[in-house]
């Protein structure tokens, strides 16, 4: 930045019309974590912490000294304290758990209602909220000078799993530790509630442990490293690094400009067009050894590479005597693109990346080039084109279906697969290290079938490449749910000494905790040749007796967001969450029980009347029959009920 600036009471320099130019700068932030703790209803601020930047203080409303805290008199006070620290510690970013939309609106709301000027920017200009408008509709805050990250959002943009996204969750899944709250069945607000009133020194404790919590999750999984690497590549500012649209715009745009051509503008009144997906073929159900999982590794920016399936290359094709067609018969021009070798120039920079030992680099271009398709595909962007996304995802679909052919000519049964993965049974009698030796000669066999054909039918230099991702030990698929026909998207391995589950029940949230017990459970026996029954049983006993209530809580997102949008029926998480009334949040929790479904609030008792037998029938008795059918054996032997022979 060159010209005349003008020094601000911050510190800060206004610079006024400056020259700008391009500079390789890689910034080392300073980090500061937010946690309020208010009244149950958030319409009175307790205290606030702020851990990180060289500040560990807590702020709390107290007439009496507290042990590790700075006391204040009433609210107003607290709030003028926080914005004069805030500024002392001088922070460029400011973080918390779901810090956007409650600690940050509820402080602007307190000190709204204090009548304190909350400017903690690095010039007088007062917070700013938006939402961006995609579909996440995902909150941010304009705090001038500095940069606020929501933690919970740099964990879910991370695609990090968790059972919820919880503080809680996230600090005992990530760092093995949580919140300093005793479980006193009462639930958290309660407890926070009773602490400040007699326990002062161990609220206060309470409350800087959250803010530190999420300043070590933040460092145990790098977040703030990978949020710079997104915004260094992308060009968008670090709390809008997921903004994809934003980003492809930052990309293309100035490369059109470099060519002197325009874009498109933003259609805002454009509807979406159905666009294709990928291609999942016929599983085969059933219990099997050695079986090998192929990957083409990136498969969306490789077929965009090979083909040249672009919007620039997409437009110029009529100009051509011999374009590309795609199998949906969109045509694409083989010398005018620009994404083939944007992805390129990524695809070099994140093996560069990888040499180095770079995750966050690495991490950050696989985000980036696994996001285009998404972009080609998405209405509210200006490249938009059905015609373009559709040839991405028909190339994908035929080249999986040219991967089963060359397999199924090296004499090799095909299993399953999805997009851009093959299952295949290798040699079941041959010992695991053969097995793994055998399909990675079959994996060089396979590449040269197919990029053997792409160049004699396209005329192009494949950019395909296919992995040996696995081999299992022993793999599991079921059938569909009363059939005979394999299910899809879902299936069970073992490699290593450990079970991998994919779309099974053991993985969804969306299913009580015991389904989980039971299913990882039974595939463990059977994939390691134990009896499989005698578990059912000790299983069933358990939750007859009570042993496993609290496994059998059930959590399910409300999708239409208002109660007042389920019309036609009640679901149960609906009706479990009308009877909590404003307890309840986004996502329900609840049991069934003899009266029907009743909520359950985070640290409550469950109720005294669950329906023991409705789990038994209704979530074990699937699970468990998946697996037994396969053994011959029944569930019915595991309820202790009289099971007939068949008649020969």
């Amino acid at each position: 930045i060159e010209g005349k600036a003008e020094p601000l009471p911050s510190g800060a320099l206004r610079f006024l019309n400056p020259l700008l130019s391009p500079a390789d700068w890689r910034p080392r932030l300073s980090v500061v974590s937010l946690d309020i703790e208010t009244l149950p209803d958030a319409s009175r601020l307790l205290s606030v912490a702020l851990v990180g930047a060289g500040a560990d203080d807590v702020l709390v409303v107290s007439k009496e000294p507290v042990a590790g805290a700075r006391c204040l008199p009433d609210e107003a006070a607290l709030l003028r304290a926080l914005v004069e620290r805030l500024c002392e510690v001088d922070p460029d970013v400011i973080t918390g758990w779901n810090v956007v939309d409650f600690d940050l609106r509820v402080l602007q709301q307190r000190a709204t209602a204090c009548r304190v000027p909350f400017t903690i920017g690095r010039n007088e200009e007062r917070l700013s909220f938006q939402s961006d408008m995609s579909f996440t509709r995902q909150s941010r805050v304009d705090v001038p000078g500095r940069q606020v990250l929501d933690a919970q959002g740099l964990v879910r943009d991370a695609s990090i799993s968790l059972d919820d996204y919880r503080l809680e969750t996230a600090a005992q899944t990530l760092l093995g530790r949580g919140k300093r709250i005793a479980k006193t069945g009462g639930g958290p607000g309660e407890e926070i509630l009773r602490m400040y009133c007699d326990e002062r020194e161990a609220f206060v404790a309470y409350n800087r442990e959250d803010a530190k919590l999420v300043l070590d999750i933040l460092e145990q999984e790098a977040l703030l490293g990978l949020a710079v690497e997104r915004s260094l590549l992308s060009g968008m500012q670090l709390d809008r690094v997921g903004a994809s649209i934003a980003s492809f715009d930052l990309l293309v745009l100035p490369e059109l400009r470099r060519r002197g051509r325009v874009a498109p503008s933003v259609d805002r009144e454009r509807k979406q067009a159905r666009v294709r997906g990928g291609a999942v073929l016929d599983s085969t159900p059933g219990l099997f050894r050695n079986v090998a999982v192929y990957d083409f590794r990136s498969l969306y920016p490789s077929l965009i590479r090979t083909f040249q399936l672009d919007p620039l290359a997409h437009a110029m094709a009529d100009a051509e005597p011999d374009p590309i067609v795609a199998p949906n018969q969109a045509r694409f021009s083989r010398g005018e693109a620009i994404l083939p070798d944007i992805l390129t120039r990524f695809s070099e920079t994140r093996a560069r990346a990888r040499e180095r030992g770079d995750r966050h680099a690495d991490l950050a271009i696989k985000i980036m080039m696994n996001a285009l398709f998404g972009v080609l595909g998405a209405a509210s962007c200006r490249f938009f084109d059905p015609d373009v996304a559709n040839a991405i995802t028909s190339f994908g679909q035929q080249t999986l279906a040219w991967t089963r052919e060359a397999f199924e000519a090296e004499g090799v049964r095909v299993l399953y697969g999805d997009t851009d993965s093959v299952f295949v049974a290798l040699d079941p009698e041959a010992a695991y290290a053969e097995a793994c030796r055998s399909g990675d000669a079959l994996r060089e066999r396979i590449q040269e079938r197919i990029t053997t054909r792409v160049r004699e039918t396209y005329r192009v230099e494949p950019r395909l490449d296919l992995e040996l991702e696995r081999v299992y030990e022993r793999f599991f698929q079921p059938r569909l749910r009363g059939g005979t026909q394999g299910s899809k998207k879902r299936y069970a391995g073992w490699q290593a000494g450990a079970v991998r589950v994919v779309g099974l029940e053991a993985v969804r949230r969306d299913w009580a905790a015991i389904a989980r017990r039971l299913q990882l459970g039974l595939l463990e026996r059977v994939f390691t040749d134990q009896p499989a029954l005698p578990y059912v049983k000790e299983i069933v006993r358990q939750v007859r007796d009570g042993e496993l209530d609290h496994e059998l809580v059930i959590r399910k997102r409300l999708r239409k967001g208002s109660l007042d949008r389920y019309t036609e029926r009640t679901p149960p998480h609906v009706e479990a969450a009308r009877k909590a009334g404003a307890a309840v949040g986004r996502e329900v929790r609840y049991v069934i029980t003899k009266r029907g479904p009743e909520p359950v609030l985070y640290d409550a008792a469950l109720p005294d009347d669950i329906d023991r037998e409705h789990y038994l029938e209704h979530v074990l008795r699937p699970v468990a029959e998946a697996i037994l059918a396969d053994l011959g054996e029944s569930f019915e032997e595991a309820l202790g009920n009289p099971v007939q022979l068949s008649l020969l």
